[in-house]
């Protein structure tokens, strides 16, 4: 190869190095364009929905875009999750991973998605804490009393959660298993029915999280026994810890985030990921959401992905452990 051919082919490879990089520009300038929808793996009225339709609304706001949040509840959100994951990568479609996704990789025998290979986490949003609370019609004031309660009428108490597997019926397995206690399983498919029945009396306990519940228990329909985090919330702070009562080391929790399909450009990722830090720093949802326990994340995609994967491990062990299966 003469020096004449070499100089040729450098420019070739230069100008189109340039010309990827101009494309990608214009990929993230040119974004959105149209209608963007944004899957969550839970029936609507969760914490998911809420956090969801609150960043949805200021996307809205700031690309003029609609955001369309589609509930794609089912299969301990194994449903939304593989739309997710099967959708084009071409940031319209937006996905909130959450604790389930990194519990499922353990509780499910296979799964027709890759939690890792076929997502790319953007950030999380948020981490909220669980809590106990029961029908008032049940004679538990805090976490102690609900245990001896338990006890002196084992399998009769019935507890609910967001489904078999899901964070909140591992806490409720860990808390049985911590306390000594036996109580009765009953999973729904998300959080709205589960709150429908115990608010009803149908069932007398649940494990949820905080924004889903605490309207009920500021409205005196539902009453909290304890938190699952290791301090307490600042907007309930009469409501001890679990830790705190009698079970030393008990901590529990939920996180949610936003991920895209994997292959999306990095331009769009970058985008969009300076836009929902952007929002969930905005007063008005910062206030709106701390206000109903959730603490603020904001972090970068190489950390949340550093993140999941730590989550799969830990909450492998917790599945293992608890000896939970889905039906």
């Amino acid at each position: 190869m003469n020096n004449r051919t070499k100089v040729m082919l450098f420019r070739v490879i230069l100008c189109g190095s340039l010309s990827l990089a101009m494309s990608g520009v214009g990929v993230a300038q040119s974004y959105p364009s149209k209608p963007i929808r944004f899957i969550v793996g839970y029936t609507p009225g969760g914490a998911a929905d809420i956090l969801a339709r609150a960043v949805g609304a200021k996307l809205n706001e700031a690309w003029g875009q609609p955001v369309v949040v589609e509930n794609r509840a089912g299969a301990g959100t194994n449903i939304g999750s593989e739309i997710a994951a099967k959708s084009p990568p071409d940031g319209y479609t937006l996905f909130m991973p959450t604790v389930a996704n990194a519990i499922n990789v353990t509780l499910y025998p296979k799964l027709a998605y890759d939690p890792v290979r076929d997502f790319v986490y953007v950030t999380d949003i948020a981490k909220v804490p669980g809590i106990v609370v029961v029908h008032p019609s049940v004679p538990a004031r805090n976490t102690r009393e609900l245990i001896a309660l338990a006890k002196a009428h084992p399998n009769e108490l019935r507890h609910g959660s967001t489904g078999i597997g899901s964070p909140h019926h591992l806490a409720g397995e860990l808390f049985k298993t911590m306390a000594g206690i036996k109580m009765i399983h009953v999973p729904y498919k998300g959080a709205s029915p589960a709150l429908v029945d115990v608010v009803a009396g149908h069932i007398e306990v649940y494990f949820g999280a905080f924004v889903s519940v605490l309207p009920h228990v500021r409205s005196g329909r539902l009453r909290a026994l304890g938190v699952t985090s290791l301090k307490r919330v600042s907007v309930l702070p009469e409501v001890a810890t679990i830790d705190e009562q009698g079970l030393k080391g008990f901590e529990t929790g939920s996180w949610f985030g936003v991920a895209v399909p994997a292959a999306t450009p990095r331009e769009i990722v970058t985008r969009l990921h300076a836009e929902v830090v952007r929002i969930i720093k905005l007063p008005e949802v910062y206030e709106r959401i701390a206000s109903e326990g959730a603490d603020f994340v904001g972090d970068t995609p190489e950390q949340f992905t550093a993140f999941f994967k730590a989550e799969i491990e830990k909450w492998g062990k917790a599945v293992k452990v608890s000896g939970a299966k889905v039906d």
